[in-house]
């Protein structure tokens, strides 16, 4: 096994907060990457496409990331 790949689990199971923070953005609230390394936000969330970063800097919800949202029923 190469040491450098990330390994991914056949499906994604999100945690409380990885909901938490999707929905936040969902909601439009404003996240910076200093903010969310603060915050102890995922890396999976972005690994997997469920999040992006602009240029800015700041973090939002991708269409992946709203699809999750729907599939959680919440």
């Amino acid at each position: 096994m190469n040491m450098t790949s990330t390994y991914h689990a056949p499906t994604f199971d999100p945690t409380v907060d990885e909901l938490e923070t999707l929905k936040q953005l969902e909601m439009g609230e404003k996240i910076s990457v200093p903010e969310a390394i603060k915050d102890h936000v995922s890396g999976r969330l972005v690994e997997w496409g469920f999040i992006t970063r602009s240029a800015s800097g700041l973090l939002a919800i991708t269409p992946s990331g709203l699809q999750l949202i729907r599939r959680q029923g919440n």
